[in-house]
């Protein structure tokens, strides 16, 4: 897929709308948890902000905010945190569109970014309305796209509002595509698929996608739970837990010798889910033990994607030792399993 960068763009005195996913959990003193997505696009704002003249505003969604929890989701709580990370002056607004956009657009000073109020504050945002859409566009001459993980989603700031604006994808985008176009396509062998989590239903056509180009196909988690209770047939190719630990809640010590023998041997790994309720110990173990086998194997090239998988790395202490870690959960799963890619289109 060949995507239309930020690269040998002239940005000078453009304004600039950019869309990230700072959809991000808080702590109890309303601090980020995890701030890999704020560095994540870092090296777009830097580059942009290069140009003389810029006024860059950026545009997020978080949580599922409704009218009587709104004020827990708005963007502001992330401001100083996203000011630490850039090391830049960040500005809140109090909306995403409108006059007070205009406004602190007028008001901001070379170097400094805007941080626009939370996308779900307006239903419009995820019916994709396209004058939503303008009017996210009318206060700016270039859009650029740097949110992978909702690149799945045909909303109005990931998808509509390119109808209005010229369009670029941010640095990191550049690489979320290249690195899982890599492990699609799956050249280097022995190569190993880890698939894990609850919901079986978005990883069937993932395992299935990968039954044609994998070697081995390793499946955990509730879904293997389910696949199995279900009486589900695989190709060869995908190798179910064969024993698991109490009440289910992880896979058993067999299995986890098993995949780690698997995992050892690779010369190319994607993993997406947890092997079970790693959130609680014992039940951790299958999980942190596939993190340490990967990490540890320095052969591959790897890719981890999803929220808790890429936790699991954290905790485990192996987050750097992988080749490459998505921003995408859901919006991985639909690019490697083919599925539509509306904010790529």
């Amino acid at each position: 897929m060949t995507l239309n960068t930020i690269k040998g763009y002239d940005f000078t005195q453009k304004r600039v709308v950019m869309r990230v996913d700072f959809n991000i959990l808080l702590d109890e003193k309303n601090d980020a948890r995890d701030i890999y997505k704020l560095k994540a696009v870092q090296e777009s704002i830097d580059y942009i902000l290069s140009f003389d003249g810029v006024r860059l505003a950026l545009i997020s969604h978080r949580g599922r905010p409704t009218g009587q929890n709104q004020k827990h989701f708005t963007m502001a709580y992330l401001a100083d945190d996203i000011a630490r990370i850039l090391n830049r002056t960040v500005h809140s607004v109090c909306d995403c569109v409108g006059v007070c956009v205009v406004d602190a657009l007028e008001k901001m000073r070379e170097g400094e970014v805007l941080l626009l109020e939370n996308l779900r504050f307006h239903k419009e945002e995820k019916a994709d309305d396209e004058l939503f859409a303008q009017q996210l566009a009318a206060p700016f001459d270039v859009y650029v796209n740097e949110a992978f993980s909702v690149c799945h989603r045909a909303h109005a700031s990931v998808h509509a509002i390119t109808k209005y604006l010229p369009s670029y994808a941010g640095l990191w985008l550049a690489k979320e595509v290249a690195n899982l176009e890599r492990v699609r396509r799956a050249t280097e062998h022995p190569s190993v698929a880890i698939i894990g989590g609850a919901k079986i239903d978005t990883k069937v056509p993932l395992i299935s996608a990968f039954e044609k180009s994998y070697d081995t196909i390793l499946v955990g988690g509730r879904v293997a739970i389910e696949a199995q209770q279900r009486q589900m047939t695989f190709a060869g190719n995908v190798v179910l837990p064969t024993d698991y630990s109490d009440h289910h809640f992880d896979i058993g010590a067999q299995t986890i010798r098993l995949f780690q023998e698997k995992i050892a041997q690779a010369k190319i790994i994607v993993w997406n889910g947890p092997m079970g309720k790693f959130e609680e110990a014992p039940y951790d173990r299958g999980t942190r033990a596939l993190a340490q086998t990967i990490g540890e194997n320095t052969q591959a090239f790897s890719v981890v994607g999803g929220g808790e998988s890429v936790q699991a790395l954290h905790e485990s202490g192996y987050f750097d030792a992988v080749s490459f870690v998505s921003t995408g959960g859901g919006a991985m799963l639909s690019f490697l399993s083919g599925e539509p890619m509306p904010g790529l289109d």
